[in-house]
């Protein structure tokens, strides 16, 4: 995601801003350019109305006193790219719909598991996406012991998951009239969804530059259009601990504006399919 550029002169400090720069990276592992300055008034003017602060460069000086405070993670939250929507960039979904889930399936008949991964879940159309193919396109998993795990940063986009309650215009970005008469309730002005798709995901927090990771095998992890916005060291050591959570067999989709992102050679196999490219784990690696 690129942001266009503005002339006018932001109003936060140099020395202030490079704070902010610093803040951002060590939390969330998020690259803010020094061209970036006026996203700090863009992104943080509704932070600086809810706590009552009266300018940036005093916002900063608060998270200098107190990093790891609820403040803290306001700011975060803000810097966070939110954008999401059901069955976003359909291809790798059909791809699992036709191709990878019945694979899968077939390969755990035995055990009767399946284990999916939302790993930058945002407000939980990913997930719930997920939970709408397995449903419905796989009726012999009723009584598998399956889970959806949706994690993110954002305790805020989080919330709004757990809860699954979505405007029309939510669901007006890529479900379609048969889905949602399907999966959703009217509920005054918003839309609730399914008793069925809540008990098949489950919403955690996760920063994925800090926290350790579920200690379990998935067999799918998507984890799209979120490591663009972390530096090159990052990225890798996220690439590298979701290895150790793939099963040998499992597939890990990044995002289409990550195409010409290279994962570790000695540890990811890309595999091509049509327009989208999904990566399998290489057995053996480190």
């Amino acid at each position: 995601m690129s942001f266009p550029a503005r002339k006018s002169t932001p109003a936060i400090s140099t020395e202030d801003f490079a704070f902010l720069q610093r803040f951002i990276m060590q939390r969330a592992g998020i690259v803010l350019s020094d061209s970036k300055a006026y996203l700090a008034e863009t992104r943080l003017t509704a932070v600086i109305r809810k706590h009552k602060i009266p300018t940036l460069n005093a916002l900063v000086q608060r998270l200098r006193d107190s990093p790891h405070g609820p403040l803290g993670g306001a700011v975060i939250d803000a810097f966070t790219t939110n954008e999401t929507s059901f069955f976003r960039d359909r291809h790798p979904f059909d791809l699992l719909k036709q191709t990878l889930l019945p694979r899968l399936i077939k390969a755990r008949a035995s055990r009767r598991r399946l284990r999916l991964w939302s790993a930058a879940s945002s407000t939980g159309q990913e997930a719930y996406s997920l939970a709408m193919i397995l449903n419905c396109h796989f009726p012999a998993l009723i009584d598998w012991d399956v889970e959806i795990l949706g994690t993110d940063i954002s305790e805020e986009a989080l919330e709004t998951a757990r809860e699954g309650r979505y405007r029309a215009l939510h669901l007006n970005r890529g479900l379609s009239e048969e889905l949602r008469q399907r999966y959703f309730i009217e509920d005054g002005r918003q839309w609730r969804i399914s008793e069925r798709l809540r008990r098949l995901t489950r919403f955690e927090p996760l920063n994925l530059c800090k926290d350790r990771y579920p200690l379990q095998r998935f067999d799918v992890i998507l984890l799209r259009n979120v490591l663009i916005y972390f530096d090159n060291p990052t990225q890798q050591a996220v690439l590298s601990k979701l290895h150790a959570c793939l099963a040998p067999d499992g597939a890990l989709f990044l995002g289409g504006a990550e195409a010409a992102l290279q994962p570790p050679a000695d540890l990811y196999m890309p595999n091509i399919n049509g327009r989208t490219i999904w990566h399998s784990p290489k057995l053996g690696g480190k």
